[in-house]
């Protein structure tokens, strides 16, 4: 469709980093005020889990629905997209979800949630964004790219039944279905009004990056990548673009991952919630750093994080995105249960030792 709309002076990739620019822009103004985080909807207090959980649901009915909409409209197709591969990669999928949720614990937040961090000041994140490019880099083109291919090799042929869509009732029944859990957590989440609305809004970036990059700015002479919201990816690209922008050319996620980084920022100043903050120890980096690292590796084999396979690739009923969303919140609710465990451990000697000191 892009040659129809008239540019002259622009080309179909120069226009999609100009849409995940504004994209991005959306994302993190949206993110950082409604507090939007997979890793607080799966570890921490019930009632903190359950308001992190409903937003994080709200994004996520307006993401099925207006993907699965396009879909209908004949605007888009999944057909040949990674997420409806006939061989599933269920070892490396499984693994790298198992990985990357242990990651996003021990950093106390996934890639997206650390993208609109380091826009609000944090510099833990930023550095932990710049380690996370790095092994996800190392992953996908890399020395642990060996690793990665004979992961993937080990496969499960679906067949047809490649998504939800391909099983009885078809994709209206189980966007229905989908949905209706969705909005069954959403009531019972105890979340603002006003945030679940924004959040619902923040949903809507998905269906309309799958629109722009597949039918918008679709060119069969200078054909562009299918994607939406994602951060694995496209953090490795901002990185490797801002060392050697003359050599590697930008790309839609380079804009989105700029685009979030400046929306939370505005977002933060404008309510007063831009604040610097550092390590606090030499440990406390460590543990950050090591969790960068599995997001970094985990990510490129699932298939993407919490936003690139949950937000964006669930709403393809895609199977593997669904196995990639549920491997990384069981990889952080076990990594969370174990450093629990860890510290309760540890500080019952300190308590039994105390209370046999004389007062």
């Amino acid at each position: 469709m892009f040659e129809t709309l008239g540019f002259e002076n622009l080309t179909a990739p120069q226009a999609a980093i100009w849409l995940g620019l504004l994209l991005g822009l959306a994302f993190g103004l949206l993110a950082e005020v409604t507090g939007f985080c997979f890793r607080r909807a799966v570890t921490g207090p019930v009632a903190e889990r359950k308001r992190a959980g409903g937003i994080w649901l709200a994004a996520l009915v307006t993401a099925l629905i207006g993907t699965q909409g396009a879909v209908a409209a004949g605007l888009i197709a999944f057909d040949d997209h990674r997420f409806l591969a006939g061989d599933l990669p269920g070892l490396a999928i499984v693994a790298g979800g198992l990985l990357f949720g242990a990651g996003m614990v021990l950093t106390r937040g996934c890639a997206s949630r650390l993208t609109v961090l380091a826009g609000s000041g944090n510099l833990r994140a930023v550095l932990v964004l710049i380690v996370f490019a790095l092994a996800a880099h190392a992953t996908m083109k890399g020395v642990l790219a060996p690793a990665r291919v004979a992961l993937a090799e080990v496969t499960l042929p679906l067949g047809d039944v490649t998504s939800l869509a391909a099983l009885p009732g078809g994709a209206v029944f189980w966007t229905a279905i989908v949905a209706a859990l969705a909005l069954a957590g959403i009531a019972g989440s105890g979340a603002a009004r006003g945030k679940l609305a924004l959040a619902a809004a923040l949903g809507l970036l998905v269906p309309l990056g799958w629109v722009g990059t597949g039918f918008v700015l679709y060119d069969d002479f200078d054909p562009i990548a299918f994607e939406s919201l994602a951060f694995t990816a496209p953090a490795a690209d901002t990185l490797f673009w801002s060392v050697a922008a003359t050599s590697i050319s930008a790309k839609f996620g380079t804009g989105l991952f700029g685009g979030v980084l400046g929306g939370a920022l505005v977002s933060s100043l404008l309510g007063r919630r831009f604040k610097w903050q550092s390590f606090e120890s030499p440990a406390q980096t460590g543990r950050y750093l090591a969790g960068a690292v599995l997001m970094g590796v985990g990510g490129v084999m699932a298939g993407g994080c919490t936003v690139g396979a949950g937000l964006s690739g669930v709403p393809t009923l895609g199977l593997s995105a669904i196995l990639a969303l549920a491997a990384i919140g069981l990889g952080g609710w076990a990594t969370d249960r174990a450093l629990n465990a860890r510290l309760s451990g540890s500080a019952a000697p300190s308590s039994t030792q105390a209370a046999q000191q004389p007062v």
